[in-house]
């Protein structure tokens, strides 16, 4: 007969329940005749009715009786040789029963259990046998049972089985933590197709998981921390790996030293050593705000590992007397039910640079060994991470420094020009910078500058350039002139700067990046030149923007020997005027930059206000790098402060010229020394013009943060001093004009040249 068809089912009672197909073909009895009647009843109506079939049977010792759970209730399975397994299939499954380490559980349709192996335990060790006709989620004692009895009846129903889904346990009495099994389902079926229940295996992973997690953990360590060389985004970084995969609540401590760039402290370390609380985590408020610099307390775990350096695993006691010592930490201790702790140092070549407190709360299972040697692994790479930032701190420290001693300090107080300078440093410094130095006749050069390349090797080139142009602008040089000599000086630099020691096995070549613009308040012009950096933006006074056309020039340092044309621009009074480096003109000055908007009506505005405008718009995230913008606008010098004089080209000038200065001087209320040192310089300047020099003469005398005098004319020629001898009649006249100024030189032009002298202005009523 077919395998898998139900012979005869009896009751407890002893009365048929189910009669099958095999049944009747054998004693041609139909299920309605048989089902409902007794055993004993029915056999003998068998042996009446059709004698030798049952006695056959019986003693063909073919028959094999078995008890079956169905519903609440047993019933007994009669099953005839087709229905009986092979004497080797007997032999696998006995085997597989009593020998497999996978646990089997044979379930019912009711998830109920109604045979498992010698494999399979229950909660505290529960005997396999006691299993039986229990919901399996409580044979198992599992974490989320409801979600486990959906997947299992999911099975079930749909006959998909389930492989290998990983199931953690509830805690058992007894055992150090909860275990996770690996567990599969398989719907059982009988050979038309009815569904008996399902076989669930189990098998405990638990060291297998760990062991992964672990390495799982420490892989992200790896992944996560230290790819930004600062010391608290690492101890961040630490924090927000380990928590919640590895505990629930992360601290990490640093010395300050270490911090701010300087060594770390030997072993052991000192008790009056402070330490700063540079990362949390945590579901908890913490003991000490992040930033609190505070030593240890003696006679606590996190002092221990700072004189030893080796990590502890630390069971959390109501009777401990350990967090007397520190009561704000034992309090929050206590808040977050806290129960075990790790504290591993932050360490390195025997240098100790902070600790590490790891714990667990609630009802997570306590740390074990194999949890103090990774987190051991975990603050190795963390103290690496550490280490390095420090070390670049520590540059980055002294590279910052010498930038800011070679930047400008504070804006330079102008009359006739009102500057504001945006700098927004690089993460590790750099060579961005910006100037407004004063020029004779009350005019300003604005500069801004940069040094391709970060740290102190272009921190110092930008000291060596700005020097050179605070030099060569005392010669009184036109922008384009200015920037040529620079590169001059530039290129003989390079050489140098390419031969410094770096770590980069790729050193940036020497880029210099410059843009001039000398402001005039009498003329209302502004001439610029620039090399490599972007085109001047000017706000008018209306609110308008406009991009000048300031043709470009190579860099300071490049092989392109093309010259530095300059553009003069009539700027009116009030006129912003934007000038920056590269990246932060694309985003502020470039016309599709997405910040240009902001200059919209500029000239309205107080220049901080636009500055601070600006660099809230920026980004924090370095993409700018060393970046610097400067903000200029322009005054106008009152009328009244400025005297022009046309002179004639024979010996009549002078006179003419010191009777203008005298009338003039009294009016501004000049003393009587400056009144007279000035008619001095003043006859001496157009001597020398009507005799060395070409008409037209022009006198111009302009009182600011300095009193002026200027004499132009039309030759090209350059006056010098000369150092006339004891006899000598002339030659004396610059000298006496050097020694008397407080500064002079010479300006050309196009059409000419101008010599000047410049004469600090005493206050009214000031003495000698």
């Amino acid at each position: 007969m077919p395998s898998g068809d139900v012979f005869v089912l009896i009751d407890e009672g002893g009365r048929v329940v189910e009669w099958g197909r095999p049944a009747e073909e054998l004693f041609e009895w139909s299920a309605e005749e048989a089902v409902g009647r007794s055993v004993t009843s029915l056999t003998q109506g068998i042996s009446a009715d059709r004698p030798g079939r049952w006695e056959g049977l019986l003693e063909s010792d073919a028959l094999l009786v078995k008890p079956l759970l169905r519903g609440t209730s047993v019933v007994w399975q009669v099953l005839t040789p087709g229905d009986m397994p092979a004497a080797q299939d007997l032999a696998i499954l006995k085997a597989l029963f009593a020998h497999s380490p996978v646990a089997f559980h044979v379930l019912d349709d009711r998830l109920r259990v109604v045979r498992t192996n010698t494999a399979s335990e229950g909660p505290s060790d529960t005997p396999a046998g006691h299993l039986l006709g229990r919901p399996f989620t409580e044979a198992w004692a599992l974490e989320d049972a409801v979600a486990e009895t959906a997947v299992a009846q999911g099975v079930l129903d749909s006959g998909c089985p389930v492989l290998n889904r990983l199931v953690r346990g509830a805690r058992a009495s007894g055992r150090p933590g909860r275990h996770i099994q690996s567990v599969s389902y398989f719907r059982l079926e009988d050979s038309r197709g009815h569904v008996l229940g399902l076989v669930a295996t189990a098998v405990d992973v638990t060291e297998r998981e760990s062991a992964a997690g672990r390495l799982a953990l420490l892989e992200q360590v790896r992944s996560r921390v230290g790819h930004v060389p600062n010391v608290g985004v690492i101890c961040q970084e630490l924090v927000d790996a380990v928590v919640p995969a590895f505990a629930d609540v992360a601290v990490v401590e640093v010395v300050n030293d270490v911090v701010r760039g300087e060594d770390p402290p030997q072993v052991p370390v000192g008790q009056d050593v402070p330490l700063r609380r540079a990362a949390f985590r945590g579901g908890v408020t913490p003991a000490y705000p992040l930033g609190e610099v505070r030593p240890l307390p003696p006679g606590t775990p996190f002092s221990f590992v700072l004189s030893d350096l080796q990590p502890r695993l630390v069971p959390i006691e109501e009777n401990s007397s350990w967090p007397a010592a520190d009561p704000a930490r034992a309090e929050a201790i206590r808040r977050s039910g806290a129960h075990s702790l790790i504290v591993a140092p932050l360490a390195l070549r025997g240098q100790a640079l902070g600790v590490v407190s790891l714990y667990r709360c609630q009802d997570q299972d306590p740390f074990a060994e194999e949890d103090v040697a990774l987190a051991s692994a975990v603050c190795a790479h963390a103290a690496l991470c550490i280490e390095n930032a420090r070390r670049y701190m520590r540059e980055w420290i002294i590279a910052s420094t010498v930038q800011h001693r070679l930047l400008p300090q504070g804006s330079p107080a102008q009359t006739t020009v009102e500057v504001s300078q945006l700098h927004l440093p690089g993460p590790e410094g750099g060579g961005a910078w910006s100037d407004a130095i004063a020029l004779p006749g009350a005019r300003t050069a604005l500069i801004v500058g940069d040094v391709a390349g970060e740290g102190m090797l272009a921190a110092v080139m930008m000291g060596l350039v700005r020097t050179a142009i605070h030099t060569l602008a005392a010669l009184d040089l036109p922008p384009d002139e200015l920037l040529a000599r620079l590169s001059d000086s530039a290129a003989r630099l390079a050489p140098a700067y390419a031969a410094l020691p770096v770590a980069d096995p790729e050193p940036t070549p020497l880029a210099i990046g410059c843009v001039i613009a000398v402001y005039d308040p009498v003329e209302l012009t502004c001439t610029i030149a620039r090399a490599g950096l972007a085109k001047p933006v000017a706000v008018l006074p209306d609110g308008s923007t406009v991009t000048l056309s300031v043709p470009p020039g190579p860099l300071l340092t490049g092989a392109d020997n093309a010259p530095f044309p300059a553009t003069t621009v009539v700027l009116p009074e009030g006129t912003t005027l934007a000038m920056g480096t590269a990246a932060l003109a694309d985003r502020v000055l470039a016309p599709s930059g997405p910040l240009r908007p902001l200059l919209d009506g500029a000239s309205s505005r107080p220049l901080s206000d636009l500055r601070d405008a600006i660099a809230d718009a920026c980004p924090e995230d370095h993409r700018l790098g060393e970046s610097m913008l400067l903000l200029a606008r322009t005054k106008a010098l009152p009328a009244d402060r400025v005297l022009t004089r046309a002179l004639p080209e024979g010996p009549e000038a002078a006179p003419i010229a010191r009777a203008e200065t005298r009338r003039r001087l009294e009016a501004w209320g000049m003393d009587e020394e400056t009144a007279f040192t000035t008619e001095l310089i003043v006859s001496e300047f157009v001597g020398n013009a009507v005799r060395y020099g070409a008409p037209p003469l022009q006198l111009r005398l302009i009182l600011d943060r300095m009193l002026t005098c200027e004499v132009s004319d039309a030759a090209p020629s350059a006056p010098h001093v000369k150092h006339a001898r004891t006899l000598d009649e002339t030659g004396r006249g610059l000298f006496i004009i050097a020694s008397l100024g407080e500064r002079w030189g010479t300006r050309f032009q196009a059409d000419g040249k101008t010599v000047w002298a410049e004469q600090p202005v005493k206050p009214p009523g000031a003495g000698p």
